[in-house]
């Protein structure tokens, strides 16, 4: 069995259609993940970054792919499972913050530490 890669298409979707799935699903599947990833506060910095339009798009393109990897229920170990779920999730939105840090700014930051802590947020 081949492995698939976290930007596969037909994991994730078509390139076009992954700022949709994300802006669509990403609070739905944050809101089960957020106590299980250790580093959440900087998923969700990620994920301002990412719909940022001024973000370079090499940037919300990786951190796009990342995210929609995130939010598919269907990926390497689904997320149901207990306990493991998200390791395949953190691992892949660990290596894409990594490659991209210095494009998240302290206003995405901001914007992440204000939904966390907005009593509205989503979580």
């Amino acid at each position: 069995m081949a492995t698939r890669h976290y930007d596969d298409p037909e994991i994730i979707g078509p390139e076009g259609q992954r700022e949709a799935r994300v802006r669509r699903d990403f609070w739905r599947v944050a809101k089960k993940a957020a106590r299980s990833i250790p580093m959440f506060d900087e998923v969700v910095a990620a994920y301002f970054c990412a719909l940022d339009p001024k973000t370079p798009t090499r940037v919300r393109a990786t951190l796009l792919a990342a995210l929609a990897y995130f939010v598919v229920p269907f990926d390497l170990v689904p997320d149901f499972l207990l306990g493991l779920g998200f390791t395949d999730d953190v691992t892949v939105l660990a290596a894409a913050i990594a490659m991209v840090r210095s494009n998240i700014t302290e206003g995405h930051r901001l914007a992440a530490r204000d939904a966390l802590k907005d009593d509205t947020a989503k979580l």
